[in-house]
């Protein structure tokens, strides 16, 4: 460790990762993100940069954004050696740690700190040799009987690192949001600095450029700031904006997509942008999702897709929904585990300029499983894709939503389909007709007939082949919806209020919700089930509703022994008054059997189209025409 007496700043083209502190419009609970204090100690934040321990306190920087992932840089950069440098006033003492990929913590350096009256730079210097398998680096700040201010602090290196700038995309149906994150990114710059342009592609109603706070966000950004207004294509429709923006009109590395609907946090960029110029080779550095409606939460640490069943899911070791507020990184052991991921989504996710060029520009499928095939796709030319911790955005989880039944349910199935038809190595005809009949089935039984319906539309769709998937980018949504209007399942009021009250006896309500848990049992249920579906249900109850479901308690073992309920959204915003009907049920259950037999007799072939179809569905030329035919 070095120190020396300085009044100068820390040179920004060295730092990796800025040590922060929370902005003033953010809620306390999101403090612990920041930084570890016991219950009964405060730091005064003063600033973005600069804290003061009170007097006879400990607190500890082994926090989410605070704690350096040594293992990351590690395993996927250049850099063999971290400097952790730090303008100080005043008195205590500083420890820095490691920790093992088990989170066993180790003391590595550490001394007091007597400065009262000037500031003084300090340094740390730690290796990156043994973090091949995890472990993060933080410090610790004790104080006596005087107070400790950090300045500035940060996780530097001393080698040359090229200077890169960013292109930020970013589409948008709720210009609110959008406003907000524009000028998150406005509002520091250093971040600002890196950034060339920001371009968004603005698909909604309402535009963003008549929107509240848009003239601040222009102010703010000036000409880096494009609005280019156009059509709804989805997700897959405006982020493609951006790649294409960024790669035909710009001349930046790196480009970075993100979502509207996210609350920023600013270094994120830096972060990742420090990351992606020190990679060893060209690799998609993903952020984490953290909880926007419980701000303390990591929701998404990393994901991959499976591809024997063609679903996604958490990473091997990937820490799910965890609450730092309950539990610091220090507690956490499985944080400290190096994980790999496959893909990561798109609330920020950034790329460097090779990459785009070499694997092409996102399939055409609106929403939903566009990121992962991307990722799947570069990963097969050689980039893979990293989910560094540190670096986050928070965004609503996707488990508040409704998107596995509404209106998604469609983009869900037949996107699924593509991605395992392009990328699967397995043959998992067997897998997608036992499990698309078991969940149509679940879905019959809970009286969701729109979501059955609008999942054998994707089916049917897909075996139509790729060469409708650029037309779907306009027409596949509004068909959707025509589609789900027919059903009543899919109609929403704002509340249960709106119908007569239930007449279901309650009691026996809460025992019929204790689920089935072995195959017998599950199977009997089932049976019963069934044969109820089949029969006429009582007339009175096609008007008045037997009960109200909440979300949570809205599963098939229930809904499929009555004859009608409303049934919640997962947000709580409004209910559905759903309605047992024989005849749809026969209907669909047969249909759903066709299509899924003849996916399987099909599915050779089918790989193959769609493959061969790839390097147009991807190429430039094929987008520039959607974005010329622009119709806004």
């Amino acid at each position: 460790m070095t120190e020396h007496s300085s009044s100068g700043g820390i040179d920004p083209s060295k730092v990796l990762q800025r040590v922060i502190l929370p902005r003033d419009e953010d809620p306390l609970d999101v403090r612990p993100l920041y930084l570890d204090e016991p219950d009964n100690v405060h730091s005064h934040v003063s600033s973005r940069r600069s804290v003061t321990v009170p007097a006879s306190a400990k607190v500890s920087f082994a926090s989410y954004f605070n704690a350096f992932p040594a293992s990351y840089w590690k395993r996927w950069t250049v850099v063999e050696e971290v400097v952790l440098r730090m303008r100080l006033r005043g008195a205590g003492r500083l420890d820095v740690y490691r920790s093992k990929p088990n989170g066993d913590p180790i003391h590595l350096d550490g001394r007091p700190i007597r400065s009262p009256k000037g500031w003084t730079v300090v340094e740390f210097r730690v290796g990156l040799k043994p973090f091949e398998d995890g472990g993060w680096i933080w410090f610790d700040v004790f104080t006596d009987d005087h107070t400790l201010e950090i300045g500035e602090a940060a996780w530097t290196t001393d080698q040359e690192l090229p200077p890169q700038k960013v292109a930020i995309g970013m589409t948008t149906m709720r210009p609110v949001d959008a406003v907000i994150a524009l000028r998150a990114l406005g509002e520091d710059p250093v971040v600002l600095d890196v950034v060339q342009k920001v371009f968004v592609a603005d698909q909604g109603a309402v535009k963003v450029r008549d929107t509240e706070g848009y003239a601040e966000a222009v102010k703010l950004l000036g000409d880096k700031l494009e609005v280019i207004e156009q059509d709804n294509l989805g997700g897959s429709g405006g982020f493609t904006r951006g790649l294409y923006e960024a790669i035909e009109h710009t001349d930046v590395d790196q480009i970075m997509l993100m979502d509207d609907d996210i609350r920023l946090e600013p270094d994120a960029v830096l972060r990742s942008n420090a990351f992606a110029r020190a990679a060893a080779q060209p690799v998609i550095v993903g952020s984490h999702m953290l909880n926007l409606q419980a701000r303390a939460r990591l929701h998404s640490m990393g994901e991959v897709v499976d591809l024997a069943s063609g679903y996604w899911r958490p990473a091997p070791g990937a820490v799910t929904d965890h609450d730092f507020g309950e539990e610091s990184l220090r507690e956490t052991e499985e944080l400290h585990l190096r994980i790999n991921s496959t893909y990561n989504g798109w609330w920020m996710c950034l790329f460097p300029r090779e990459v785009v060029q070499r694997t092409g520009y996102p399939l055409p499928l609106f929403i939903k499983w566009d990121d992962a095939e991307y990722s799947l796709r570069a990963l097969e030319a050689g980039y893979p894709t990293v989910s560094l911790p540190g670096s986050a955005v928070w965004h609503m989880p996707w488990t508040d939503k409704n998107d596995a039944t509404d209106w998604q349910a469609y983009f869900h199935t037949r996107n699924r389909l593509v991605l395992a038809a392009l990328h699967s190595p397995y043959d998992i005809r067997s897998t997608l007709l036992k499990q698309g009949l078991k969940l149509s089935l679940r879905h019959l039984l809970s009286m969701e007939y729109s979501t059955v319906a609008v999942q054998q539309k994707a089916i049917e769709d897909f075996l139509a082949g790729p060469s409708k998937l650029f037309e779907s980018l306009r027409t596949a949504l509004p068909e959707v919806q025509a589609l789900r209007k027919t059903y009543s399942d899919a109609q929403v009021l704002p509340s249960a209020r709106e119908f007569p009250p239930p007449t279901f006896d309650m009691v026996r309500a809460e025992a019929m919700l204790k689920p089935p848990t072995n195959p017998a049992t599950i199977a009997a249920e089932a049976a019963k089930a069934l044969v109820h579906n089949l029969r006429a249900p009582e007339l009175s109850t096609t008007k008045r509703p037997q009960i109200n479901v909440p979300a949570t308690n809205a599963r098939w073992f229930l809904l499929g022994n009555l004859d009608s309920a409303t049934v919640s959204n997962a947000d709580g915003s409004g209910v559905a008054f759903r309605k047992r009907d024989p005849k749809e049920f026969k209907q669909l259950m047969a249909r759903a059997v066709r299509n899924y037999r003849r996916l399987g007799q099909e599915w050779p072939r089918l790989k193959q189209v769609y493959r061969d179809a790839l390097p147009e569905l991807t190429s430039v030329e094929a987008w520039r025409k959607v974005f010329e035919n622009n119709s806004v």
